[in-house]
């Protein structure tokens, strides 16, 4: 039920937040860029209120006043979303996605024989009208010379002729150029989203293998003690603080390098170019996380059949990792709601939301096959392994490292696809920056 209702609701709420915006409007279209900022700082602020006072009634034993807690908050967003409800600005629905992303490929597969005309030549494509994409009201895409084998989807044939002279129309058979180009805009999209999985593996490790790491360490003030768990909250701090550090000091001072550098830049760093740097502060954050556990180990007790606390190492050292996974996460995840939103086509919106959240997702997948197969390859000559259930035991610092080669492999890859990538182009306007200059100066 859990899954199903955040499903439903983290991609669709941030999709209809931002429709609020008109991008044609300067002023919308800032606040819709600071509107992804403070949707990622409520939800950040969501999970601080589940790290503290729900983690205290769990401490305390009171799970059904933890889940009461947990029901009123939610009746409440939902009765601040329905209070809203005469001010919002609504769209028609434009079908199904999945249906007008199918008939694109088939029309394409059955005319794969016929001959295009040379490049340039492209008065035989279909289109309905002039100034709208064959959804209504949404923007017209301009049309693009990549993926040229799906335009045979808009190819007018005699067929399609005298398909048209009957008053017939098969769009399994015969594709607006507007919505061929819809399914190119999503298959340019899709070999950026696969380069942020691995960052969201490397996020994973913050609810995983930090707390057993944690665990393992000194986690008492005096008498009291800190729970591993609980210092997840730095890293929430660190974002709530950066993304402010980010909007008022950052964002402005690189607007104003550029603007010495360029007289006609007066933007601030691009969505790539965020998620690009999002991805080299996760690599520090496993860095740091690598010379931690190495100094765990020099002050753990090798002795102890149990790893918890065994530990002279304050668990503050872990302190640097939170933080730095919390800036990567400014830089990356708000950088991938922007960016996503931004290039998915007008009524393909929420699917752009949902490469996000699937991201974060797949991650959790990908963590858990490659911690099966770190263990499983390191124990094959029957030594404890990187991971055992006594970290004192294992190397935990080598799979941090891991971790962190991978990101760098990961960067590369992700600097390429973002060279490669060109902008959604609507009519009258390029949204984002071209391929040339997208990742030109990270």
């Amino acid at each position: 039920m859990v899954a199903l209702g955040n499903g439903g609701y983290q991609p669709n709420i941030a999709t209809f937040g931002a429709d609020q915006f008109d991008e044609e409007d300067p002023n919308e279209r800032l606040s819709k860029v600071a509107f992804f900022s403070y949707f990622y700082l409520a939800l950040n602020l969501g999970s601080l209120f589940a790290n503290t006072i729900l983690g205290y009634f769990e401490d305390e034993g009171r799970w059904a006043l933890g889940f009461w807690a947990s029901t009123a908050s939610s009746f409440a967003g939902l009765v601040l979303f329905l209070v809203g409800t005469p001010r919002y600005r609504h769209f028609k629905p434009t079908g199904n996605p999945f249906c007008r992303f199918c008939q694109v490929i088939g029309a394409a597969a059955k005319k794969w024989r016929i001959e295009m005309p040379p490049r340039g030549e492209k008065n035989n494509l279909y289109e309905v009208n002039e100034k709208k994409s064959s959804m209504s009201d949404a923007r017209k895409i301009l049309h693009t010379d990549g993926f040229k084998f799906l335009d045979r989807a808009a190819y007018v044939t005699s067929k399609d002729l005298n398909n048209q002279k009957q008053g017939l129309h098969d769009p399994w058979r015969l594709c607006p150029i507007s919505q061929v180009e819809e399914v190119k805009c999503i298959l340019r999209l899709l070999p950026i989203w696969l380069c942020t999985i691995i960052y969201s593996v490397v996020f994973t490790q913050m609810a995983s293998i930090f707390v057993e790491q944690g665990a393992a360490m000194n986690c008492t003030i005096s008498n009291f003690r800190i729970p591993p768990a609980g210092m997840s909250s730095f890293d929430i701090l660190t974002v709530v603080i950066f993304i402010f550090v980010y909007r008022r000091v950052v964002d402005p001072f690189v607007i104003r390098i550029k603007r010495k550098v360029s007289k006609t830049d007066t933007e601030g760093l691009t969505e790539l170019q965020r998620m690009g740097i999002g991805l080299v502060v996760a690599i520090a954050a496993m860095v740091s996380a690598g010379i931690v556990e190495c100094f765990r180990l020099k002050y753990a007790r090798r002795d102890c059949a149990h790893c918890e606390g065994s530990s002279s190492l304050s668990v503050f050292w872990q302190v640097p990792q939170y933080a730095l996974i919390g800036v990567s996460e400014v830089f990356m995840y708000i950088g991938q709601l922007e960016f996503f939103n931004a290039q998915a086509p007008d009524g393909l919106k929420s699917f752009g939301s949902a490469l996000c959240m699937t991201s974060i997702s797949l991650g959790n997948y990908v963590s858990s096959l490659l911690v099966t197969t770190v263990m499983k390859i390191s124990t094959m000559d029957n030594t404890p392994g990187w991971i055992p259930g006594n970290l004192n035991w294992g190397h935990l610092e080598r799979f941090y490292f891991l971790l962190a080669a991978l990101t760098t492999i990961d960067l590369v890859v992700y600097i390429a696809c973002s060279k490669w990538y060109k902008s959604i182009k609507l009519e009258g306007k390029c949204v984002g920056t071209s391929e040339e200059d997208s990742f030109s100066s990270v």
